[in-house]
């Protein structure tokens, strides 16, 4: 206790008379030493804690540090979240929004100030609706629901596209024209729906069943723009979900914005961040498309060329290897004559020898060779 008040004694108090303690100066602790235990006894009592409060004095520092305080009618302490943090944050912060925010009590030494560290935060009223999300996505995901295999892929080419959304909301704008943009031969059907508030779930449920019975429709884009979780609580509602993974028809869900993700975004068969990026997703661009099958024409037309020409300079190098036939038989006709003179002149002088021998053996018998 002597130390948290301040002071320490070389000896325990029962070891001095009272003659000397009035004797003995007092042994002053250095503020650094005191705020270090003030430190280590707040951070030992206070581990990872929950405190409900409003924001004020909110300052997004440029490196990506949040400094604010949390107040509610008759106290406040500041707070500090780090990048690290901020990054994973679902809402954007504001001076008087109500949240519940989950960290340490930390001390900072050099200025003696107490804070609340915060790891993580979220709205007032989101916290019930965040563990009702959870359990939802730990029982579907364990009745398979979200399994990668169960996906399909979408086609390349959708000439019918279905729609699910409200037809009065901003989310149908930005899909028609995107569609109307980049495919303009697209056919589209919209099955229109309720897409916030009670009935909201009940009315995406029955819009899903409706298109579902149009039999060539190839693509099914499920969703609206974005808005609080409140807003969007319809896409984690257990039917809705049940409704997309049994359609017939391959589904993207497109809920919100990017950062946003909802019960739908699991089940169906391809997520898309926005409503906009659905619409790029389920279809090729028209143009780009065309210029594709130019390039591939393109390249077939030089390819039958280039075999062209190869198969030209093989007739060609054939050719000049190739002897003329007529050439060839005056070639044969002239060796013919030459061996037909070569043997008529051994005929005849085979007949002159075998002459002169006769000659010769009758001049030799004596008898006159008759003329």
């Amino acid at each position: 206790m002597a130390d948290q008040l301040g002071f320490s004694l070389e000896k325990a108090p029962e070891e001095i008379d009272e003659s000397q303690a009035a004797e003995l100066p007092p042994q002053p602790m250095t503020i650094a030493e005191l705020n270090r235990q003030i430190r280590d006894v707040i951070e030992g009592d206070f581990k990872k804690i929950w405190v409900r409060g409003e924001i004020s004095n909110f300052k997004p520092h440029s490196s990506g540090h949040f400094y604010f305080s949390l107040k509610d009618e008759t106290s406040q302490i500041g707070a500090i979240m780090f990048r690290g943090q901020t990054t994973r944050l679902k809402f954007k912060p504001a001076n008087g929004m109500e949240v519940f925010a989950r960290g340490k009590v930390t001390v900072y030494e050099p200025r003696g100030q107490y804070s609340l560290n915060c790891e993580s935060m979220e709205p007032v009223g989101a916290g019930a609706l965040q563990r009702k999300f959870e359990e939802l996505k730990a029982k579907l995901q364990a009745e398979g629901l979200f399994d990668q295999a169960k996906k399909r892929e979408l086609p390349p080419f959708p000439r019918h596209i279905g729609i699910v959304t409200s037809p009065t909301g901003a989310a149908i704008q930005d899909i028609l024209n995107v569609l109307n943009r980049r495919f303009p031969g697209a056919r589209i059907t919209v099955s229109a729906a309720v897409v916030q508030g009670d009935a909201a779930a009940a009315s995406i449920v029955k819009a899903i069943e409706l298109i579902n019975k149009v039999q060539d429709v190839d693509v099914l884009i499920i969703g609206r723009g974005g808005g609080s979780i409140e807003d969007m609580w319809c896409f984690n509602d257990e039917k809705v979900a049940r409704a997309i993974a049994g359609s017939r028809i391959p589904t993207i869900s497109a809920v919100g914005h990017e950062i946003d993700f909802t019960i739908a975004d699991f089940v169906a068969d391809l997520r898309a961040p926005t409503p906009s990026a659905a619409a790029e997703l389920v279809c090729k661009n028209a143009t780009e498309t065309c210029q594709y099958v130019q390039t591939l024409k393109k390249r077939i037309i030089q390819a039958f060329q280039q075999q062209i020409l190869h198969f030209k300079r093989d007739v060609a190098n054939f050719t000049s290897r190739l002897v003329d036939p007529q050439r060839y038989l005056q070639d044969l006709a002239l060796r013919a004559d030459e061996l037909t003179s070569r043997l008529e002149n051994a005929i005849v002088r085979y007949f002159e020898v075998r002459r002169n021998e006769v000659e010769l053996a009758l001049q030799k018998m004596g008898t006159p060779r008759e003329r």
